[in-house]
């Protein structure tokens, strides 16, 4: 079936808007996840208890390194595993795989076929038993050559429950929308609650097969104090309760299975992929991956992750190529200390900022309004804090950029107190008031027709939850797309006044060396053909302003960043010379 007319362009929207959000966090979320994973792996190392000096309180590991091992897996319906006799529950026999060697020989792998029975495709469960043993020792303890000491095994559930999706709460609007109509009824036909209330439904699990399988034997042979193992390691240790020794830990490795790979079970579903594969894990890696794992859900428990973003991080260690990937965390840590240091230059030029001689005070009210619907749109939609934290920040940030361009006053006049904004005397007393009108009256007109030729279309081939959300989504888009327009007013003005020196350069500059970063970033991260192209168009901005710069001479009559005029300096010096050779002539 063909897609609905406007889907694709709807898509590649939504997705420059996901990657123009995820680009501000990506290294943030990097960075919280290693400082979170290194600190809790240097917590245990340092925290850890101090081993004991009597040598009888340690355990140790009842194997040793090299040591040849047989290996059986079986499935099985049934949490608890006891029929060893069973052919068709035993999918793979390894025999003399030596115990924490590193090597081909050591590695073993089998890919096969496996068939559901109804009752698994009916949201059953499946369960892989894996033992090891000595060679030559069976794991079966009904064996008369069973030995206590010579086998150990661990189970792991091959299927796993995740909630159903719920279906989307967007609809048409208009309600004539066939396309849209169309997609809502495929959503609600695979929900299997035709007409529910959505909130009121349940929650809905689905059984997902997981394709892979890794084993894992964890090369640890370190001596731990007797019931005071460090909290990292004691609720993976089997401890045999005879000896008080602990055997090898047997770890299940899911951490590059993503979510994606997962397969649903269904009554269509006749066999299944299963990859097995078997190896050792240092000590080390295991650790690092149990501690990533934990730093995830935290993040997620705090609110700063949200549901898939782990996976995508995975993916881009995952697919990425690691020098390109190496290159991007560099770029990312270069990003971070511009933005920074923009912001500290921005701040610290309005605040002390005199006159706004040459200066934009409309571009600043926008600027603000940009920032609020965006806030606000992040607000409507499933965010994390982090990022929405963020961009509120900056939008407080940008109101009070207000209060330096402009009066800010409240009228009490009325019944309701209301806030007048007044133009600063530096503004309304020479040409730059008129400049700044004529700009925004003409680049008005085409924002305007921008955002409703935008709109409608938003409203006529998109589906949205509501007039409001339809609103914030059409206003955000055209802040994505035509915000660039809003900086040509103070191109405008720089034309008419013939000199730039009443620019903050230093944060420009650091605003044009993110742009760069940028656009670094629009080739190294996936996005449609047509957001990447857009990420050059501050790109043309900043040019024309270094070219105006380069072709307007200073003037020492504009303030610069600081607030000061380059003739103040020279009147402080004429009355400094005049001075001094005043009390010359006295002394004399």
């Amino acid at each position: 079936m063909a897609p609905p007319p406007g889907t694709e362009g709807q898509v590649q929207g939504q997705q420059g808007r996901q990657q123009q959000q995820q680009q501000g966090g990506f290294s943030q979320m990097i960075t919280g996840v290693i400082r979170m994973a290194v600190f809790w792996y240097f917590a245990s190392k340092f925290f850890s208890p101090k081993t004991p000096s009597d040598p009888s309180q340690l355990i140790s590991n009842l194997f040793h390194k090299g040591e040849p091992l047989d290996m059986w897996l079986y499935v099985s319906e049934h949490e608890k595993f006891s029929d060893f006799g069973n052919e068709q529950a035993l999918i793979w026999h390894e025999r003399n795989i030596p115990y924490a060697v590193w090597g081909p020989e050591s590695t073993r792998s089998l890919s096969l076929k496996y068939y559901p029975s109804e009752a698994l495709k009916h949201n059953g469960s499946l369960y892989a038993h894996v033992f090891f043993a000595r060679s030559g020792y069976p794991p079966d303890p009904n064996d008369p050559e069973y030995q206590p000491l010579a086998a150990f095994g661990r189970t792991h559930s091959v299927v796993t429950y995740l909630p159903k999706s719920k279906a989307d709460k967007r609809k048409s609007l208009l309600g004539n929308s066939k396309g849209s109509d169309e997609v809502e009824t495929v959503i609600e036909v695979v929900d299997g609650t035709e007409g529910d209330s959505i909130d009121d439904k349940p929650v809905e699990w689905v059984s997902y097969w997981k394709p892979n399988i890794t084993i894992n034997l964890v090369d640890d042979f370190t001596r731990y104090p007797h019931n005071a193992a460090p909290p990292n390691v004691a609720p993976y240790l089997n401890v045999e309760p005879s000896t008080g020794n602990y055997y090898p830990t047997i770890f299940f490795n899911e951490f590059w299975l993503l979510k994606d790979k997962l397969i649903p079970l269904n009554e269509t579903v006749t066999e299944l992929p299963l990859n097995l594969e078997v190896g050792s894990i240092s000590m080390t890696k295991w650790q690092i991956f149990l501690q990533i794992d934990q730093s995830f859900q935290i993040h997620r428990s705090y609110g700063s992750m949200l549901e898939g973003e782990a996976d995508e991080l995975k993916r881009v260690f995952l697919e990425g190529n690691p020098y390109l990937l190496a290159i991007t965390m560099v770029v990312s840590l270069l990003h971070s200390v511009f933005d920074f240091l923009a912001f500290k230059n921005d701040i610290q030029f309005w605040n002390k900022n005199k006159s706004m001689e040459g200066l934009s005070a409309k571009s600043v009210v926008v600027s603000f309004l940009c920032q609020l619907i965006v806030f606000l749109y992040l607000l409507d939609n499933d965010t994390s804090w982090m990022i929405l934290a963020s961009s509120g920040i900056g939008c407080c940030i940008e109101f009070w950029k207000i209060g330096k361009a402009m009066h800010i006053e409240i009228d009490r006049s009325g019944r309701i107190p209301m806030l007048r904004f007044r133009d600063r005397e530096s503004y309304a007393g020479n040409k730059t008031k008129e400049y700044d009108d004529m700009a925004m009256k003409y680049l008005s007109y085409v924002l305007f027709l921008l955002v409703a030729c935008s709109s409608v279309y938003s409203l006529m081939y998109e589906r949205h939850k509501s007039w409001y959300s339809w609103i914030l989504s059409s206003l955000t888009s055209c802040v994505y797309m035509f915000g660039f327009i809003m900086m040509c007013p103070q191109l405008f003005i720089n034309y008419k006044l013939k000199s730039v020196a009443h620019l903050p350069w230093r944060q420009m500059t650091y605003k044009f060396l993110n742009t760069i970063i940028d656009d670094l970033f629009a080739f190294v991260i996936k996005m449609p053909t047509l957001h990447r192209l857009s990420v050059f168009r501050d790109d043309v901005i900043f040019l024309i302003y270094v070219y105006q710069r380069w072709i307007y001479p200073v003037d020492k009559k504009r303030v610069n960043e600081f607030g000061f005029g380059g003739e103040d300096d020279q009147v402080t010096d004429g009355a400094e010379v005049a001075a001094t050779n005043e009390e010359e002539k006295k002394t004399n």
